[in-house]
């Protein structure tokens, strides 16, 4: 299941955006991941919105009324990836961000947003105090 962060610059975002992207980005990345549409596993699938102070590129901070870059983490458990998946995820992250955006074109250029896909080593992830492997969050979002 995934864990989700959605880095932006601090105010980009308006509540109907926010709302919108909050809406929407966990369930497409679990869509193209492949986990099922349980309770469940929307229970363990989650996002966090970090609004940040300064967002510099190329050593130049942005000034306040440019429009917004995006960087969006998706943490997965290694082994629950191949290359279709991890496209997928990165289609409908960006399309997630566009319609949300008020300029979805600017989608298409690579300096707008950048989606990382961070496959968690197996025995690196944990939960209930536990270490937690993939096949124990199989169980857990098949059983219900």
């Amino acid at each position: 299941m995934p864990f989700v962060e959605l880095f932006i610059p601090k105010g980009s975002l308006d509540q109907e955006q926010r709302e919108r992207i909050g809406g929407r980005l966990v369930s497409e990345v679990m869509v193209a991941e492949g986990a099922p549409d349980t309770e469940t596993a929307k229970a363990i699938s989650w996002l966090v919105v970090n609004e940040t102070d300064a967002w510099f590129v190329g050593g130049r901070q942005l000034p306040a009324g440019e429009k917004p870059r995006y960087v969006v983490r998706v943490g997965v458990p290694a082994g629950s990836m191949n290359d279709d998946k991890r496209r997928d995820i990165v289609q409908r992250v960006t399309c997630v961000l566009a319609e949300a955006d008020t300029d979805p074109d600017r989608f298409a250029e690579p300096t707008t947003a950048w989606v990382h896909i961070n496959e968690i080593p197996e025995g690196n992830w944990g939960a209930a105090g536990q270490i937690v492997r993939i096949e124990d969050i199989a169980a857990f979002v098949t059983s219900g």
